[in-house]
């Protein structure tokens, strides 16, 4: 070989070796903007995840700091004990014979309580004159989810008078408002006619503040007595519901009320709301409605 060959070969293997060089420097040069570009991505989602991590616990915070729902307190929290909510002289009058009351079955008297008292004067071969009077009360109290404890006891009130005016036999019924006896009340009155006699049935129905007062009060003249005035009947009755209306705020020391209720319950208002006066042990009736039938048949057990 000779020297000019050797001289040429030489300088075509360096012309490769820098060849080489360049193609290296030009690949590692176009990999940089790929790893920036890359790391700019990177870089732009970390910023947008925290910005919704943010978002979300401001979200929460703002959930958690948002009030509960809340609703007026009802004005009355107790019942008085239903024996004692009549002085002992109004109970001579409308029941002269009567024994002590007898309490209804509650399972909670602080909101549904009742007592019933009956009395019978016997006359001998004249016959003889029959009493029965119930003090039922009930108390709503306010609720998220119902309602405020006054609003519910409304309602109560308008259905408990139309059950009383609607009652299967009732003859001559009247129905007129009742003036000083609580927020509102009403009077019903009206003649059911048994084998035993004809009974002078007078129902008072009266709401003070988010309680309802519903007075039963019957008479009849048995064996031949004659039957009682129902103007008299009437009287009573109202007289009644005023002192059992009295009774219910003085428990409650006037019906101050405080504060607001939250989310607790007291269902027990609207679940015994049907039945305002409990089952009685003598018989007499669970609703205003059947107060009359039941008094019937303990007029018959007394006779």
């Amino acid at each position: 070989m000779s020297e000019g060959t050797m001289q040429r070969r030489a300088q075509r293997d360096q012309r490769n070796q820098q060849a080489k060089r360049l193609t290296r420097l030009l690949v590692g040069a176009a990999a940089v903007p790929v790893m920036l570009v890359a790391a700019g991505c990177s870089s732009d989602s970390g910023s947008d995840d925290a910005k919704d991590k943010a978002a979300a616990e401001k979200s929460a915070a703002s959930k958690s700091a948002s009030p509960s729902p809340t609703v007026r307190a009802a004005a009355y929290g107790k019942l008085p004990e239903p024996c004692s909510v009549l002085a002992k002289k109004t109970l001579d009058d409308l029941v002269p014979k009567a024994d002590s009351g007898k309490e209804g079955a509650s399972n909670d008297t602080a909101m549904r309580a009742s007592c019933s008292w009956d009395s019978l004067d016997d006359n001998g071969v004249k016959g003889s004159q029959f009493r029965w009077l119930s003090v039922s009360m009930l108390r709503f109290e306010s609720d998220v989810t119902r309602g405020e404890g006054e609003k519910l006891a409304q309602k109560y009130y308008q259905k408990q008078t139309e059950d009383v005016r609607t009652v299967d036999g009732a003859e001559s019924l009247k129905s007129e408002p009742v003036a000083g006896t609580g927020d509102e009340a009403t009077a019903v009155r009206y003649d059911l006619k048994k084998k035993e006699g004809t009974f002078k049935q007078q129902t008072v129905v009266a709401r003070v503040e988010n309680v309802v007062v519903t007075v039963d009060f019957n008479g009849a003249g048995l064996a031949g007595d004659k039957s009682p005035d129902a103007d008299d009947l009437a009287k009573d009755a109202q007289k009644a519901a005023k002192e059992a209306v009295a009774s219910v705020t003085k428990a409650n020391g006037g019906g101050t009320g405080g504060g607001t209720t939250s989310g607790s319950s007291a269902t027990s208002g609207s679940e015994s709301g049907s039945g305002s006066g409990s089952k009685l042990d003598s018989g007499a009736g669970s609703e205003s409605g059947s107060n009359s039938e039941s008094s019937s048949k303990s007029s018959s057990k007394s006779g």
